[in-house]
């Protein structure tokens, strides 16, 4: 079963496996640096899960749940 960045807990620590390329924004998470082998972790949540902010390469990224959901962690 696939697991997406959207689906990760709070605090919950990933590696990027993929990324769905069939999402519109797909090359949008590449350039801001959602690439596979990296970790990322969910740092927080805003009202209504949108957006989420991710910890990436040391920097906090926010992204809408709909782009999060293109990134395929395991």
């Amino acid at each position: 079963m696939r697991k997406t960045a959207s689906q990760l807990n709070f605090g919950e620590t990933a590696t990027i496996s993929e990324i769905d390329t069939s999402n519109p924004s797909f090359r949008r998470i590449i350039e801001i640096g959602f690439t596979p082998g990296q970790e990322i972790e969910l740092i927080n949540k805003s009202f209504f899960n949108d957006p989420l902010a991710f910890s990436i390469r040391g920097t906090l990224v926010a992204i809408r749940r709909s782009e999060a959901d293109c990134i395929i962690v395991s």
